[in-house]
C-alpha cells in the first residue's frame, strides 16, 4: 500500500512558517519521500500499518491549511504516468527489503 500526503499550508507569518517546517520535518522523519513540493509518499506493508500511519498523521497535523491523505495500492501508484519530466531514480522507494546476515 502507498500513503500519499498532499498539503498546502500557509507561510505568511512566522508561526505559520514554523508549523509548515515542523510538519514537513515530521513527514521526513517518518520515512515519507517527497514526490513533488508538498506531495509526499510512503510505503505501508499492509492495511494495519497504513492505519497506524494515518492515526499518527492526525496527531501531528498542523493547525491551519489543507492536508489530504490518500491510501492506494502499490499497483495503482506504479500506474502514475509522467506527462512531463521523469521520476527520481536516485531515491530508493521500493517494497524490497534488505536483509543482512
Amino acid at each position: 500500500m502507498r500513503i500519499v500526503v498532499f498539503f498546502d499550508l500557509p507561510t505568511l507569518t512566522k508561526q505559520e512558517l514554523t508549523q509548515y517546517t515542523h510538519f514537513r520535518k515530521y513527514l521526513i522523519s517518518q520515512g515519507f519521500v517527497m514526490v513533488q513540493k508538498s506531495v509526499y509518499s510512503k510505503i505501508a506493508l499492509n492495511g494495519t500499518a497504513a492505519e497506524v500511519i494515518k492515526v499518527n498523521l492526525r496527531k501531528n497535523k498542523p493547525k491551519s491549511g489543507i492536508v489530504q491523505l490518500l491510501i492506494i495500492t502499490e499497483k495503482q501508484y506504479q500506474g502514475i504516468e509522467f506527462l512531463v519530466g521523469e521520476g527520481q531514480t536516485e531515491i530508493v522507494d521500493t517494497q524490497q527489503r534488505l536483509v543482512i546476515i
